[in-house]
């Protein structure tokens, strides 16, 4: 049990002297001691050092040390200090005096000589007093003053005297109740408890209202109203009827702070200082005290005399902490702090009828370890919740580590809930928590499963006394151990180690009714029957280390990024805290750093992982499926960790996504090329198999990767190359941005086919203008072709590629034509039609003209191609009136054929007429091109051409055309003259009548009545000068400036007059 006081006798009558204790008080270091013979003693109390009480020692001389101090001298001894028994002492020190209850009466002494000053002869008959001083503010002035109060119980009346800063107030005041009082306590400083038979009423010394303090009434008493008077004798209480003349006597004790606690017989009642009830249950007494009081935080209970013991209690929990063994005490005296510090008065006395003892308090620190050593947790906490922060050493540290150890002790009991609730409310280091699960789920962290043979040792350890460092080091703590593994552990880490025996092993087991009572003792009883966590005890014990991880996951995230640098920077410690820096995440923190702001950064990043892999561990163990959804976010899963379980589990495509989201590419692609190639020991999902997931992959990598896109990218690309090029050619932003340069070069080793696919594609399809892709599709289209009938499948395929080459000498304009020319081959009929495509980007058309009709005597394509040129040739840069109009309407312009220089078609007809040897003149196809295309050979050049022995009739169908075209251009030329005349009018008209409406123009008038007033000032215009605006507004010719600028909803002043309509201008 606690051992928070000690007993200390200070007071001892001896044995000659009959006289007997009836009354004490202390106040510094005096103690007044009122005898049954009327006398008072005066005793000072001496501060002895903590070997006081250890036997004599003797020194190196053999000399004994100086003689034993006393604990207390006599000072002075009044005898005539009263005639009768001195039942209550009392002093009022700021003015001076001594109150004492003697023979019924209170009488008033002097502090310093004890001489008798006055007896109160209004208190004859009194059985008690109470007296209190406060700090009172004047409410007019706001000047401080002591106040105190002095209330006597006289029968049924309570007598009242004030002083005010030493001096005594007017003469004193009384109040009557319904019966005798027993007992007063003073609640505050204007409000008192007054004890009776019928039970506790609270009065108001300034208002004189007397209320009664009633017990919560249980559901259905009284028509629902509030309970009984507290202490009343009633039917349904207990009687004590046939018990003599025995009544039992009301005690009140003020508790902390706006507390009280009221008592009578073994029934409690704890109460506000406004009377009212609080919801807290009963102290479990087994008999009524003798008394009861108060020392700073504990609550104190005196038993009978029989039983001479003082029970110290939690006031908060109402659990039984420490029995102090006091034979036939009667008297407990706490003295009362009144404007002191709460703490003031743990040094309280207890008395007998021959001795008095006492208390000393152990320091607080110490009182907690004593706690948590018995594994009082919940006691502890109490504790240092109602402590003072100055009175302990990091209040909340303190706090904290207890309940860590509570909820260790929950999880040795199997309350697994409870015990990582607790956990995540104390926010502990994961890496504690993770400790107490097996190696399955805490990797590293967990320690041996083999109890039997750890406690072997420790007991071992223990038999030889201290146990050796090596042991220490060697020998692993079952996780599941509270009081060998936690206690030992983290206690010393408040405290210096203590010594073997206070272990959790030799801790006695509490009786009493706490949580933590149950705790000990049944984590005494799970020490002997000690067995590993497995089965559905684990499965349970994981479920809600999952929800503990995950919250501390969520609490991580606001301080480091996903990238393991902190979100905000740490703020530099200053001087005076550069040792004690901490930062705010350093609760996550087993161990902190030694120094370095960086050591922060790297312990929480480690924190972070050992949460993610931990949670890993935990899915994988009792929900596997939820592990893919952990990879998707962004974590920091221990890859080995992942890795091996994943692989061990058959899991790949989880595997595949955690190493895609951990950027480690490269494991990722050699197991999916080991999955895709079947390569793997086990059976591998039909989804695995073949390039896809390989391709898919590549697809998402961006463009810094291309080495290790192009290293992985080889085998789909020779399994499946239709699909393989997908990593080339998808539509997204990763592929379209690749280097180029090196995807080809890497294609082209491959295969010329995916060669040419991925330019066709990159120019075709993306746009590319680059000249060297261009010439080398076109190098590639060659050679290929080149390489004979035997490189492709089917002459189909051959005819279509020269397509190609072909299409794509016209559509380009980016490749060198020269070298294109001379890589063609001169004398293979394939490729006429291509040269004369080079021929004719590089302007050279006679030279292709003369492929067409010499080489391959293809006419219709020499025509087509005269076509295509003459189109494209047409200069409109500097057209007449007759060849702009038409080329606004897209068709192509006509010339006049004396003025038009000689086209393509002349060139082509020259070819046809007159050709170079040793080719004979053509004339079928030269007369179908004069038919054709008369219009566009000039007759001054064209007729020269004609040899003289072609008859006329054969020109027939050119003259035609070439009337046809004059006269086409001479109606145009009318057609133009009379549509402007038209237009000529219909601008003249506009001038001089206006538009249908009649506004504008020079005609336009403007009417100006009586009430049309001004768009800008509003007035009307009478004779004034006005000005008109075109759209028909009329201001004052004064208000013009003023109205520029303006704008209303209808444009002009038109909208002006609108807007002023509407209600304003702006």
């Amino acid at each position: 049990m606690l051992s928070a006081f000690t007993a200390r006798p200070i007071v001892e009558l001896k044995q000659r002297d009959k006289s007997k204790i009836e009354s004490i008080l202390a106040y510094g270091d005096r103690v007044l001691v009122g005898l049954n013979t009327g006398s008072l003693r005066i005793y000072r109390v001496n501060e002895l050092n903590e070997d006081a009480d250890k036997p004599e020692q003797l020194n190196g001389d053999n000399e004994p040390d100086q003689p034993k101090a006393k604990p207390a001298d006599l000072l002075r001894e009044e005898d005539k200090f009263s005639r009768r028994p001195v039942q209550q002492l009392a002093i009022i020190k700021e003015a001076n005096i001594l109150v004492s209850l003697s023979d019924n009466y209170v009488s008033i002494h002097d502090l310093q000589t004890y001489a008798l000053q006055e007896r109160l002869e209004k208190t004859r008959g009194a059985t008690s007093f109470a007296v209190t001083s406060n700090i009172v503010k004047d409410p007019s002035t706001g000047i401080p003053s002591i106040v105190s109060r002095l209330a006597v119980a006289v029968k049924r009346k309570i007598i009242l005297w004030t002083w005010q800063d030493m001096e005594l107030s007017d003469e004193a005041s009384e109040l009557t109740l319904i019966a005798s009082v027993k007992s007063l306590t003073w609640a505050t400083g204007t409000k008192i408890v007054a004890g009776m038979d019928p039970g506790f009423v609270m009065v108001d010394i300034e208002s004189q209202e007397i209320s009664d303090i009633n017990k919560p009434g249980a559901p259905g008493e009284a028509g629902g109203q509030g309970g009984t008077r507290f202490g009343a004798v009633t039917s349904s209480g207990m009687g004590y009827m046939g018990m003599g003349s025995w009544v039992p006597k009301p005690m009140a004790t003020r508790l902390g702070e706006g507390q009280m606690l009221l008592g009578k017989d073994v029934n409690t009642l704890f109460i506000d200082t406004d009377g009212n009830a609080l919801d807290k249950r009963q102290f479990p007494w087994a008999s009524a005290p003798e008394a009861i009081g108060y020392s700073y935080p504990y609550m104190l209970a005196l038993q009978a005399p029989a039983k001479g013991g003082l029970e110290v209690r939690n006031p908060d929990t109402l659990s039984l902490l420490q029995t102090i063994s006091l034979p036939n005490a009667n008297f407990l005296h706490v003295p009362q702090p009144n404007i002191s510090l709460a703490h003031a008065g743990k040094g309280f006395l207890v008395a007998s009828d021959r001795c008095i003892w006492r208390m000393g308090a152990l320091d607080y620190d110490s009182q907690i370890d004593e706690l948590v050593l018995n594994g009082r947790y919940d006691e502890s906490i109490s504790l240092l919740g109602m402590l003072e922060d100055t009175l302990l050493k990091d209040k909340v540290g303190r706090i904290r580590e207890i309940k860590m150890l509570k909820a260790q002790g929950l999880f040795d009991l199997r309350r697994y809930r409870e015990s990582l609730e607790l956990f995540s409310n104390a926010e502990a280091p994961p890496e504690r928590v993770i400790a107490l699960y097996p190696k399955v789920i805490a990797g590293g962290l967990a320690a041996t499963e083999h109890v039997e043979e750890a406690e072997d040792e420790a007991d071992h350890e223990e038999t030889n006394g201290e146990p050796s460092v090596e042991s220490s080091k060697t020998i692993p703590t079952p996780a599941s151990s509270l009081g060998r593994s936690m206690i030992g552990k983290f206690i010393a880490e408040q405290k210096k180690a203590d010594s073997d025996s206070s272990s959790a092993r030799s801790v006695k087991v509490v009786t009493d009714g706490s949580d933590t009572a149950s705790i000990k003792a049944k984590v005494s009883e799970t020490l002997t029957n000690e067995k590993p966590l497995e089965g559905k005890d684990l499965t349970r014990a994981v479920n809600e280390l999952r929800a503990f991880l995950a919250q501390t996951r969520v609490k991580l995230k606001r301080f480091i990024n996903t990238d393991g640098t902190l979100k905000q920077p740490l703020q530099e410690p200053s001087e005076s805290q550069s040792e004690d820096f901490k930062p705010e995440f350093w609760k996550y923190i087993m161990e902190p750093p030694s120094s370095g702001q960086g050591d922060w950064a790297s312990k929480l990043r480690e924190v972070a992982e050992l949460v993610d892999t931990t949670l890993f561990r935990a899915y994988m163990l009792v929900s596997p499926s939820l592990a893919g959804p952990l990879f998707r976010l962004d974590n920091f899963c221990d890859p080995e960790v992942v890795n091996e379980r994943l692989y061990e589990s058959g899991r790949y495509s989880d595997l595949i996504d955690f190493l895609h989201g951990k950027k480690l590419h490269r494991e990722a692609l050699e197991l999916l090329a080991k999955f895709g190639k079947n390569d793997a020991d086990g059976e591998v999902a039909p989804a695995l198999r073949g390039p896809h997931r390989t391709v898919g992959y590549l697809q998402q990598l961006p463009p810094e990767m291309i080495d290790l896109i192009l290293e992985f990218a080889e085998w789909p690309l020779r399994v499946d190359p239709e699909h393989g090029m997908e990593i080339f050619l998808a539509d997204t932003e990763n592929a379209e941005t690749l280097p180029r340069e090196k995807v080809l070069e890497f294609l082209q080793h491959i295969d010329l086919n995916l060669a040419v696919k991925y330019l066709e594609h990159i120019i075709e399809e993306l746009g590319d203008p680059e000249p060297d892709f261009h010439q080398r599709l076109i190098d590639l289209y060659l050679q290929r072709l080149k390489a004979g009938p035997d490189a492709f499948d089917s002459d189909e395929e051959r005819q279509i590629w020269l397509w190609k080459l072909q299409t794509f000498l016209k559509s380009s304009s980016h490749y060198t034509k020269i070298r294109a020319f001379r890589e063609l081959p001169t004398d293979d009929p394939d490729y006429y039609e291509s040269r004369a495509i080079v021929l004719s980007k590089m302007d050279q058309h006679k030279q292709a003209l003369q492929i067409y009709v010499f080489q391959m005597k293809d006419y219709q394509k020499a025509e087509e191609y005269c076509n295509q040129t003459y189109l494209t040739g047409l200069q409109p840069s500097a057209p007449t009136s007759t060849t702009a109009h038409a080329a606004t309407r897209g068709i192509a312009p006509t010339m006049d054929p004396e003025d038009a220089e000689p086209t393509i078609y002349h060139t082509l007809l020259s070819l046809y007429l007159a050709p170079p040897p040793p080719h004979a003149p053509n004339w079928a196809p030269a007369l179908a091109l004069l038919s054709r295309h008369g219009a566009r050979l000039p007759a001054s050049t064209t007729l020269d051409l004609v040899p003289q022995s072609l008859p006329v009739k054969e020109l027939q169908s050119y003259f035609r055309g070439r009337i046809r075209n004059a006269n086409s251009v001479m109606n145009e030329e009318r057609i133009v003259a009379r549509l402007r005349g038209v237009e000529k009018v219909a601008v003249e008209a506009a001038l001089l009548v206006g538009d249908e409406g009649g506004v504008g123009g020079r005609n336009r008038r403007v009417l100006v009545g009586e009430e049309r007033h001004c768009a800008v000032c509003h007035k009307r215009f009478g004779g004034a000068a006005i000005r008109v605006y075109p759209d028909g507004s009329v201001v004052h010719s004064g208000c013009l400036k003023g109205s520029v600028g303006r704008k209303g909803t209808g444009g002009g002043v038109g909208g002006l007059v609108e807007g002023g309509r509407r209600g304003g201008w702006g």
